[in-house]
Parts: C-alpha cells; structure tokens; sequence
C-alpha cells in the first residue's frame, strides 16, 4: 500500500491537536503535584530496562474511525478494562535502557503540552538516579507530542543537552514539511509546530534514518509505518534476548487486539495502520516476540497470543527487580 497525500492528511484533518488534551477538570492520575514518579526496572540479558509511567490520556470513543457500541462492550467483558465518560484511558509510558556504557531513552513523554494528567516522566527519570545530562541517544519512535514533547522544556532548550536525537528520515520529513502543514485546517497544525518545536533544539545533534538500521547498544529500527509515516520501533538485543519496542502499533489494549482494524483518527493513514499492525502482531505470535509499547498497560511487558483465530495481549508476571 502506498502512503499518498490524502491518506496522510486525513487522520490530521478529523483530529485538531486540541482532542488530544484532557477535559477541564477532569484528573485520571492525580494532578501534578500529587502524583509521585512512577516506576518499574527489570534485565533484558545484559541491559538493564526502565519503564516510566508520563500519565494517561483519555481516548474517546469518537476517536474510533469503526467503534461499535455492542463489540466494544463484549470486549471489554473479558477483561478489567473499563469505559469512563471521557473514554478509555489509556497510559503513556517511556523507557531507559543501559547498555554498553550507554544510557538511551525510548521516546521522552509529554512535558507540560498535554495537560495535567501527564508530564511525570521527568521526575522518573531522577527517581531512577539518571540526570538529563546522562542521556546519550534518545530514540524517537514518532513525533506526536506524547512522545517528543519532555525533549525540550517551554523555553526551547533541550531537556538533554548531551544526547543525540535519532529518528526516521522519512517522519522528520513530513513535520518539517510547509506544503503539508499549510494543507491541513488550521486546528490540526498546531501537531506540526508541536512536532518540530519539540526537536529543535537538537538540530545540530541529529540522526536521521532510512529502514532497518543499527543505531547503537544493541539497537536495530524496524519501520512501522501507518500511525504516522515514518512511525518506528525499535528491536533491542541484549545477551541473546530480545525485546521490540513497537511505539505506537496499538493504543487500546481492551480493543484494538481485539479489533485489529480499529484505528483511530490520530492514524495519518488507517488502512496501512490497520495492516502494519496485523503484520505484526502476525511477526510476534510466530517469533514469540517480548514487547513492549507506549500505550501498552504499565510497565507495559508481554507477548501477542494468537486463539481461535482471534488476537489477545498476555502480561508478563510482574519482573522483580534486577
């Protein structure tokens, strides 16, 4: 399937940056000041892996291109999941991961740009006894503002003054794109100006990608194309296990493994979506792949299990230290 103007723009043109933000008033994980770091280490051979809770975000229901009220339901029947007013909420969750001499983030959470409800990846990180100037690479799986928004504070300097930025050529591409910013309702070009405010400071400390590539400590990037155009994961190997850093591929676990063809409008381009995310899920029941995703239920560790036919996510026990 080709990505074409129209399929990128229409995700952008359903949904202004603005939904992205959480209701006045409506708190799911404690304000700013009440929430404390939250936190989970485990091995991965010879890497030791931190997982960061941001926070969480409501996703409503009209974020669905397809939701259906019935199957939602019988869904969420199987599980603990459960639908609020505003949606269901979903976390956002961020990763260090020392390895080789090297400290590297996998994406860098929100900052302040989505509201009270999220921002705690900051405070994690020094809870895990890392300072922002120990960060050395930091990998960007896409440019949405839950991933890219903690690089730099509202000032417009780098949260991590010593890290080199990597991320697909083909996404840094589309956000710095003028044509295609101009092409979209005003109400959604505030993701662009998100988007490219975010990386800015690191401009001169850039690392831009083509396909599957080794960027360092045992890190490979696996295009994952659909979410975003040059959406990416990341493959970590590490003492002869391995463990897939698949971003975005899903955002609901009570629905999406159900309904594998359920996008949702911020998907730039839904039928490649749908289809990178079945390709996947295909890959990770055949290799019995250990992921791990942003939106994934925290700490967000497990495998993809393939029944009658039919998808389902399954937790691993809980990872007791290192």
């Amino acid at each position: 399937m080709t990505i074409n103007r129209r399929t990128l723009l229409a995700g952008l043109s359903a949904a202004p940056a603005a939904a992205l933000v959480s209701a006045p008033g409506v708190v799911l994980a404690g304000s700013a000041e009440e929430r404390r770091p939250v936190l989970h280490q485990y091995s991965l051979g010879a890497a030791k892996v931190t997982v960061f809770l941001d926070g969480h975000l409501p996703l409503g229901t009209q974020l669905f291109a397809a939701y259906d009220e019935e199957a939602a339901q019988a869904a969420l029947s199987k599980g603990l999941h459960r639908m609020t007013p505003e949606g269901l909420n979903i976390p956002v969750n961020g990763y260090l991961i020392e390895q080789a001499g090297q400290k590297i983030l996998v994406d860098a959470g929100t900052s302040d740009l989505l509201g009270p409800n999220l921002g705690a990846m900051g405070d994690a990180l020094l809870a895990a006894g890392t300072r922002p100037e120990e960060i050395d690479l930091v990998l960007l799986t896409h440019m949405h503002p839950d991933h890219s928004g903690g690089l730099s504070t509202a000032d417009g300097e780098a949260v991590y003054p010593n890290a080199e930025l990597a991320v697909s050529e083909v996404e840094w591409g589309f956000w710095h794109d003028d044509a295609i910013m101009a092409s979209v309702p005003e109400g959604s070009q505030g993701f662009f100006l998100m988007a490219r405010k975010t990386v800015a400071p690191y401009a001169d400390r850039l690392r831009l990608f083509k396909g599957e590539v080794e960027l360092g400590a045992g890190f490979t990037s696996l295009p994952l194309p659909g979410h975003t155009p040059g959406h990416t994961g990341f493959m970590l190997d590490s003492g002869g296990e391995q463990l897939l850093f698949w971003g975005d591929v899903i955002h609901s676990v009570a629905l999406q493994f159900a309904y594998p063809d359920w996008t949702i409008a911020f998907d730039t381009d839904p039928a490649m979506t749908a289809e990178t995310r079945r390709k996947m899920f295909d890959r990770a029941v055949a290799d019995n792949l250990l992921l791990t995703g942003a939106h994934i239920d925290f700490p967000g560790l497990g495998r993809v299990l393939k029944q009658d036919g039919a998808y389902a996510y399954q937790a691993a026990p809980w990872q007791f230290g290192l």
